[in-house]
């Protein structure tokens, strides 16, 4: 038997690596995403051959998860129960691809995950797998019974590490989980899970990576423009942009019209940075688990937070008002297909296709002001604008032509006939 596994070279998909050979005698073949976690990658293929493994593979997915993942999920403004920008949702089906990938082209008969059975992770990477290669099993450890009497803690795991011979490093738990990649970090769990706690106060501060407080932001704002084509930042406009983007690591595809283009990647890179430094991003909220428990989370998303705030602003002068309502009807439902693990299912695609096609005529500029955890609205244009002076003017320079008022009458008394028919039938 060949099983590629999901593994991060950290204690529990260690232990996991070893299980799963010694179980199942089988050849594992160990794969790490890299969707912007920026941990430490150095060593992971030397401790997982070490361990066992036959193969290790690191796949950087940072690009193509910007690109096919984070820009499509943006432009159907999808945000989970009114506030969760859904980082680690969208991660999964991109890491499920690529592991797919992987198990096909190494002839794999299953992909086995480390999830837990009371996450939402288990059902977004079986349901990708599902969609993807029916054909391939799906082992998770964490539902089998076996393995939960095993492995009840920490201790239990490191014990089997050290008889097994597997390389680990102690150090102090964190009092809560944390999740990272391109998008986001989550934290859960431990101090967390009592919903009463305060997150924000000053012993705390260290618990964030992608943020500055917003107490300690800057107390100069700063002027951001994003250049839109077809729904997507292609370009960027502020202060200092050559520095940030010689400091994440990243650089100029073009040029045009006084905007640096840049590639998803660069973009997602580029706006973490500003949006941190701005203190901007930081949502505390209770969301509702697909397996049906509430969940505390804090999550930090600085550049999709931007990325939002400009997206939904050059749609105002771009977007037809009865096509964007269509698709605003659809948020909910797309932003709960996203959460739940249904990324690659029928509907999702569909859905995404009504929205690509809104999209083509939201091109323009969109400029923001950044300033202590605030993104504020400075400004909008496009060569597609839908906003008419001549129609909206309250100066005298406007003519019938563009707007009758007198039409008004009409319209509303028509738009009244049904509300006056119900009032005198029901004696109101």
């Amino acid at each position: 038997m060949k099983i590629v596994l999901a593994y991060s070279g950290g204690l529990d998909t260690s232990v996991l690596l070893v299980w799963l050979k010694e179980k199942y005698n089988a050849e594992i073949i160990a794969y790490c995403a890299d969707v912007g976690q920026a941990e430490e990658l150095d060593g992971v293929i030397e401790k997982a051959l070490a361990t066992g493994a036959s193969k290790c593979i690191i796949g950087d997915l940072k690009a193509d998860f910007a690109a096919n993942y984070i820009f499509p999920m943006f432009q159907a403004n999808a945000v989970y129960e009114g506030r969760y920008l859904l980082g680690t949702s969208i991660a999964r089906p991109c890491i499920s691809k690529a592991m797919v990938d992987v198990a096909i082209a190494e002839g794999a008969d299953a992909i086995a995950h480390g999830a837990t059975g009371k996450g939402n992770d288990q059902v977004r990477f079986e349901l990708s797998i599902n969609a993807l290669a029916p054909q391939l099993k799906v082992i998770a450890p964490w539902r089998m019974k076996e393995w939960r009497d095993q492995f009840p803690g920490r201790a239990e795991m490191i014990k089997y590490a050290e008889e097994h011979g597997i390389p680990i490093r102690q150090s102090m738990k964190k009092p809560y989980s944390m999740d990272r990649n391109l998008l986001h970090i989550s934290y859960e769990a431990g101090i967390l899970e009592d919903t009463w706690y305060d997150a924000t106060k000053e012993e705390d501060r260290g618990m964030y990576v992608l943020s500055t407080a917003p107490e300690d932001a800057p107390d100069t704002p700063q002027y951001l423009q994003c250049l839109f084509e077809k729904g997507n930042i292609i370009g960027l406009q502020t202060e200092g942009l050559a520095e940030i983007m010689e400091q994440v690591g990243t650089t100029a595809i073009g040029e045009k019209d006084g905007y640096t283009l840049l590639d998803p990647l660069g973009i997602m890179l580029v706006l973490n940075a500003l949006g941190g430094k701005h203190g901007i991003g930081r949502v505390d909220i209770v969301e509702n688990r697909f397996v049906g428990m509430k969940s505390r989370g804090i999550y930090e998303t600085p550049g999709g937070t931007i990325l939002l705030a400009a997206h939904r602003d050059i749609e105002t002068i771009t977007m037809d008002r009865e096509a964007q309502k269509v698709r605003d009807s659809l948020i909910p439902d797309y932003a709960a297909m996203v959460y739940n693990g249904f990324w690659f299912a029928p509907e999702r695609e569909a859905i995404q296709a009504l929205v690509s096609k809104t999209q083509e005529t939201v091109n323009g500029e969109v400029r923001l002001k950044l300033y202590k955890g605030n993104v504020m609205y400075a400004g909008r244009r496009s060569p597609n604008s839908l906003y008419s002076y001549a129609m909206a003017t309250m100066e005298a320079d406007y003519t019938e032509e563009d707007y009758n008022q007198d039409d008004a009458s009409g319209f509303i008394h028509l738009n009244g006939l049904r509300l006056k028919q119900f009032a005198r039938v029901n004696n109101k």
